[in-house]
């Protein structure tokens, strides 16, 4: 499974980033890897430097072997937060399109 993050003009992409961002999505997903073929993630910052509530944003986007990708989203005070809402919505999301499959 590999995973691709990606950040808008707001948000610095450094290592330490990539780094929790892997590690959440890897626990997240791990044992779907075998369905998954990549995971892209995407985070933005929906005001720049203006503060607002729940302002940060992650789209994180699956593609699953043999079927379209799906997508989920979710906006939070801070990225660990929408990173964690979003791999979990993706997690349920897989787990019911995988159980359909079934």
């Amino acid at each position: 499974m590999q995973i691709q993050i990606n950040t808008d003009r707001n948000i610095e992409g450094n290592q330490a980033l990539a780094a929790e961002v892997n590690g959440v999505v890897d626990s997240a997903l791990s044992r779907f890897s075998d369905h998954i073929t990549r995971v892209e993630v995407h985070l933005s910052d929906e005001n720049g430097d203006k503060p607002g509530v729940n302002d940060k944003r992650c789209l994180m986007e699956a593609r699953l072997e043999g079927r379209q990708p799906i997508a989920v989203t979710h906006q939070a005070a801070t990225l660990a937060q929408a990173v964690d809402g979003a791999a979990d919505k993706l997690t349920r999301l897989i787990e019911s399109t995988l159980g359909r499959l079934r």
